[in-house]
């Protein structure tokens, strides 16, 4: 199979040369001999996964690997209609469960399942959250690089919806920090008073962030310590499961625990989320 992973190591060299490789430039950087290279990239060229510069002779990725990195990049790997995960949280909690996934530069709203409870976070397919201010937003930035957060930031008003809410990107991205830390985010007053929400990231098998998967709740039903540790836990069981179906097989944060360990004191899940949400406020 060397073939083929020549073939992956030339497209994955090209994906990194906006400006396109020399088939000198591409034999130096791989080591492939430059009788085995040209034939390979003649074999890509016509199945149009590699195209070629008639100009200045460079070689680029071709219409087909951008098409297939687009499509994956573009379109939602998660259906509108609520997954059954996220139904089985809603009905397990009582409260909204939503997905979020970042279109372009905007947090949306992709497919949600309401709570039961006569009070709840009104939610909707289609609403925007604001990416400093929401934890579903701030999900899907934590494990972005740097550069493209400062990016994604810079274009909008940091509104500050509470006096809790962080109003410049060096504040959002030092929270971005406690988010990957523990692998999920909380929120509590900062976007919305008397709102709780916990959100955990959907990764791809990549390891990309396909979406967020979010629990909001009243404030009020959210105060007891192990009640916030179940809702933890609760959203974490949904991202493991969604995160599962899109392949990925990385390391997850423990959702295994008994949300009780924290009433015998130990510092097992229920007791790390109660921390996570004091080091919020």
């Amino acid at each position: 199979m060397q073939v083929v992973v020549r073939a992956l190591h030339v497209l994955r060299a090209l994906a990194a040369k906006p400006k396109g490789a020399t088939l000198q430039e591409l034999h130096e950087e791989l080591g492939i001999p430059v009788g085995s290279l040209h034939r390979l990239l003649t074999t890509l060229g016509n199945e149009d996964f590699v195209t070629r510069s008639p100009v200045n002779r460079r070689f680029f990725l071709g219409p087909i690997a951008r098409q297939l990195a687009e499509q994956n990049q573009h379109q939602s790997a998660l259906l509108v209609t609520p997954h059954r995960a996220v139904v089985a949280a809603a009905e397990a909690s009582g409260e909204t469960v939503f997905l979020t996934e970042l279109i372009g530069d905007r947090a949306v709203c992709v497919a949600l399942s309401e709570g039961r409870h006569p009070l709840r976070l009104f939610v909707r397919i289609g609403q925007e959250m604001p990416l400093h201010a929401a934890a579903s937003g701030r999900s899907l930035l934590a494990y972005r690089p740097e550069p493209d957060v400062r990016n994604l930031l810079a274009k909008r008003v940091l509104t500050a919806f509470t006096e809790e809410t962080p109003v410049t990107v060096d504040e959002v991205l030092a929270h971005l920090t406690l988010v990957r830390a523990r692998g999920y985010d909380v929120c509590d007053d900062e976007l919305d008073r008397g709102v709780w929400a916990v959100s955990s990231p959907v990764f791809t098998s990549t390891g990309a962030v396909a979406a967020s998967v979010t629990l909001a709740a009243a404030g009020s039903r959210m105060r007891d310590p192990l009640t916030r540790a179940t809702a933890v836990q609760t959203v974490l069981t949904a991202a493991r499961e969604l995160s599962t179906e899109l392949g990925f097989n990385g390391e997850w944060p423990d959702s295994a625990g008994d949300p009780s360990a924290s009433a015998a004191g130990t510092t097992g899940p229920a007791q790390q989320a109660d921390d996570t949400v004091e080091e919020v406020r």
